[in-house]
């Protein structure tokens, strides 16, 4: 073998192999990629393998390839797309369901290959910490419900977190859905007849409303039933209209008669102006109350159906500190390699940051502070004139930084724990500068919904309701809190269950009143997040670009305002769509990295060395 061969390429290979032999598919292309796995037209994207092979990696790509190879064998799209929902929580519940019958049908035939995908779903479920969750409501229905039907068509125990989180949802969706979970292996095989029975066990678990129209409803019977519904109408109201034309042109009807109604119709007539007149002088006491003002400063369209539920709550009120302390410490040894790292970085910035704070003078200048240095000059030839300095003023002695953190699920994992080690380089190193600094994060109470949606379906699900869930705002670290009272907070971030869904748009214009408050000249806004907003009670009734939009119009206005410098660092995924000034994070250990440098730019004197590192035109500012 040659030096510069890659000792997992004969472990590619074979796996390549194997999952086309699996998926029966021997023309199907199979590439290892860091990119998110996944099948598209005739390629299926493994995870990749390193050179080391580590028994982690390899038991993930088996486990990756045996699942996508059952979903490709057993998985026919156009009849998933005819029995498709149209909402987005009751698909999602439908993808799991189908997922896991491709699964179930695998293992029937190849006992080996579930255990790879065993494996594989159960790294997944301790990589999101579902072995620790306490409620229901801490892991996805959607995920919950997929592996109860799994496990109901295999008759085969999950691994680790994935059966705590299938014991913690079971009673719910056995009351609910039981009766349909038990003939699920009669349908197994029949994708069609699966699809419906998919669609009533959505219907079971309460969201039958999202299932838009039934695609087995039959149209024709009921066009012809309705046009002769119409045709039959259409004869009775011709009737009507030939019998109302007898009576008025009978000659029964005297004339005294006519003049009585015509005098009755001018008198109603009368009445209705004076109605139309009192309604037009209305005293002031007895009109309509005043619109409320909008919930948002940034786009007068945006609705909240309630704010009743909504918090703003610091870090120490949501654990004790024995529990902080100890998340601590978990978020310290998690990070312990990234330690040497991590104060190079530190030391990095504070270098940069107290470069440009140490004294600056300008010289040779008519007034100001004599130049000491420069005294020998005159006493050589007592006609130069005597020399001052002036102190230059330093851009960022008067600098108030806000770092909102994105503490959605989809940041659970070492992107948080990255986002928190940040927050803490940032913290300790700008307060040894002088400059304020605020920790913010933001989420949701609780998954698909919470007190919000079910306030709006005891209201009878009033259409267009806007946001609906409620928010959590939650203060790590305010700006005139000393870092070492609130060190501990930032472990909060490694508590399972606390990460749920992400509104992006109000936390950023909540973010940016609180900055723009600050008595600093200057302010800095830094939002560490990892893709769109999403909230998928939110999205199931309002338009699907809702929060969306709110969130480019809050930044539209942030700059608009120009009071606040923001800039934003996406997590896996291209923020700059988003925002103007953003940087893309593809590993999460170049998180700390592009924080200080990003950092260390803002606070350079040049603005073309600023310009050149934040991506942006050198003659625009803010």
């Amino acid at each position: 073998m040659n030096k510069s061969d890659n000792p997992a390429d004969p472990f590619k290979k074979a796996l390549t192999e194997a999952t086309r032999a699996l998926a029966d598919e021997h023309e199907l292309n199979v590439t290892f990629s860091a990119d998110p796995s996944g099948v598209a037209g005739d390629t299926m994207r493994l995870p990749q393998i390193s050179r080391r092979m580590g028994r982690d990696e390899i038991l993930m790509a088996r486990g990756t390839a045996d699942a996508l190879a059952m979903r490709v064998r057993h998985h026919d799209a156009t009849t998933h797309t005819k029995f498709a929902p149209s909402g987005p929580m009751a698909r999602e519940l439908y993808e799991a369901f189908e997922t896991a019958r491709c699964e179930a049908l695998g293992a029937r035939d190849m006992p080996g290959a579930l255990s790879n995908i065993d494996a594989r779903i159960g790294a997944d479920a301790e990589k999101k910490g579902y072995s620790q969750i306490k409620q229901p409501s801490d892991a996805p229905l959607s995920v919950a419900a997929g592996y109860l039907l799994r496990q109901a068509a295999t008759g085969r125990d999950l691994p680790g977190g994935a059966q705590h989180v299938a014991d913690l949802w079971r009673p719910f969706v056995e009351q609910q859905a039981g009766e349909a979970l038990e003939n699920v292996n009669d349908v197994l095989h029949d994708q069609a007849a699966f699809a419906r029975m998919a669609r009533k066990l959505i219907s079971d678990l309460g969201y039958g409303d999202q299932l838009g129209e039934d695609p087995d409803e039959p149209e024709d019977d009921d066009a012809e039933d309705n046009a002769e519904q119409d045709e039959e109408a259409g004869d009775n109201q011709s009737r009507d209209q030939d019998d109302s034309e007898d009576a008025d042109s009978s000659p029964e009807r005297s004339q005294e008669q006519q003049q009585d109604e015509r005098q009755a119709q001018v008198s109603m007539d009368d009445q209705s102006d004076e109605e139309l007149t009192d309604d037009a002088e209305m005293p002031e006491s007895e009109t309509p109350p005043d619109i409320p003002p909008p919930v948002s400063e940034a786009s007068a369209d945006y609705k909240v159906f309630s704010q009743t539920w909504d918090e703003e709550i610091r870090a120490e009120d949501l654990a004790d500190p024995a529990e902080l302390e100890r998340l601590r410490a978990y978020l310290d040894k998690q990070l312990e390699p990234l330690r040497g790292a991590v104060s190079r970085l530190a030391n990095k910035l504070q270098r940069r940051l107290q470069a440009q704070q140490n004294r600056s003078w300008e010289f040779d200048k008519e007034e100001g502070v004599l130049d000491a240095g420069r005294l020998a000059r005159v006493v050589a030839n007592p006609t130069t004139p005597l020399s001052f300095k002036v102190e230059k003023d330093m851009e960022f002695r008067d600098t108030a930084v806000t770092l909102l953190i994105d503490n959605s699920g989809s940041m659970r994992g070492r992107p948080i724990s990255i986002a928190a080690i940040c927050a803490d380089v940032l913290a300790r190193t700008l307060e040894r500068c002088s400059v304020k600094v605020e920790i913010l994060g933001f989420t949701t109470r609780a998954w698909k919904g919470g007190q919000a949606r079910e306030a709006w379906l005891q209201a009878g699900r009033p259409a267009q309701p806007g946001r609906l869930n409620d928010l959590r705002h939650i203060i790590y670290k305010a700006a005139d809190a000393p870092w070492r009272r609130v060190r501990p907070n930032l472990g909060l971030m490694m508590k399972e269950g606390l990460l749920k869904e992400n509104i992006d748009g109000e936390a950023l214009e909540w973010a940016h009143k609180r900055l723009a408050k600050r008595p600093e000249a200057r302010k800095i806004l830094m939002v560490i997040s990892d893709g769109a907003p999403v909230d998928d009670s939110t999205l199931s009734v309002n338009p699907a670009n809702y929060l969306e939009k709110h969130l480019r119009d809050v930044i539209a206005m942030v700059e608009r305002k120009r009071a606040v410098e923001l800039l934003a660092i996406g997590i896996g995924h291209d923020v700059t769509r988003y925002y103007e000034r953003a940087v893309t994070i593809t590993d999460a250990e170049q998180l700390a990295g592009a924080i200080t440098e990003q950092l260390a730019a803002l606070f350079d004197s040049d603005p073309r060395k600023r310009a050149r590192v934040l991506g942006m035109s050198a003659v625009r500012r803010g």
